[in-house]
């Protein structure tokens, strides 16, 4: 049974900058590095649209992308992997990739930003995703209060 581990970040930035540099792919590419190096993403971001999360390999977890707000809400529903560049769906060993969410929430609080992330895991993650979401955040803290571009 998936746990949801709740992570948040203040960032002095719009919701709107935040926003722009959570999903742009360059900006993501940076941000996600304590997930996996070298990892990217396929597709769009928008409501109903499938999104390939991928590693170097080109492995990686298949989602959809369930509810979108921009600069307010992202919700992602992990469907399943994506192995050997097939779609698999719905296996039961897909593990973490099977089922859960990820949910980020934008709040302006006075020149910045609350970004809360909530991250369906299962436990054998847990203790991957409580060390890499903090120095991902961190990451992303440090590129929206960087000078605009």
């Amino acid at each position: 049974m998936p746990e949801t581990l709740r992570y948040s970040v203040t960032i002095q930035a719009a919701p709107e900058r935040v926003w722009e540099i959570l999903l742009a792919r360059p900006t993501y590419e940076a941000w996600t590095r304590p997930f996996s190096e070298g990892s990217t993403y396929e597709g769009t971001w928008a409501e109903g649209e499938r999104i390939r999360f991928l590693g170097p390999g080109g492995d990686g977890m298949l989602s959809e992308v369930a509810a979108m707000r921009p600069a307010e809400f992202l919700s992602l529903h992990h469907i399943g992997e994506v192995r050997d560049g097939a779609e698999v769906l719905g296996l039961p060993d897909a593990g973490r990739c099977a089922g859960p969410f990820e949910n980020y929430t934008l709040t302006r609080v006075g020149d910045g930003t609350e970004l809360v992330v909530e991250v369906d895991v299962t436990a054998e993650f847990e203790a991957f995703m409580n060390e890499a979401f903090p120095k991902a955040l961190a990451i992303l803290r440090e590129l929206c209060e960087g000078a605009a571009e």
